[in-house]
């Protein structure tokens, strides 16, 4: 059975950072490209960032780049998120996924992932 466990969220102030981590079990993480989204209070999941099964690309929404990191420990079955800078529209619940890895770029549209965590709550004060 798959799991992916979300941790880390919490309520900040405006320009903290915070890192998200994801844990997953019950499949060959190594073989996996690995997905965060978001969905902030009354709309729809969006790609945050994505990272590539050996970790050796990543790709950013653009609303976050230069502030957010994603990075994975293979022998942990773990990807992060460093988040930096935050700002209150970073505001949502945060979701990582999981997709059998592909050459080509980042996917970025949920329904190419094919397992997800049960989110993790961001919140961030003015």
């Amino acid at each position: 059975q798959v799991q992916l466990v979300e941790s880390g969220g919490r309520l900040v102030q405006a320009g903290d950072s915070l890192r998200l981590s994801c844990a997953a079990s019950g499949l060959p993480f190594s073989n996996y490209d690995m997905g965060w989204f978001r969905q902030p209070p009354g709309e729809e999941r969006e790609f945050v960032a994505g990272i590539h099964w050996n970790g050796g690309s990543a790709d950013y929404a653009d609303s976050v780049k230069g502030r957010f990191t994603t990075s994975r420990d293979n022998a942990k079955s773990t990807v992060y998120l460093q988040m930096n800078g935050l700002k209150p529209e970073d505001t949502a619940v945060y979701y990582c996924a999981a997709r059998f890895f592909s050459w080509g770029g980042i996917r970025s549209s949920p329904t190419d992932y094919a397992y997800w965590g049960q989110g993790t709550q961001v919140t961030v004060s003015s």
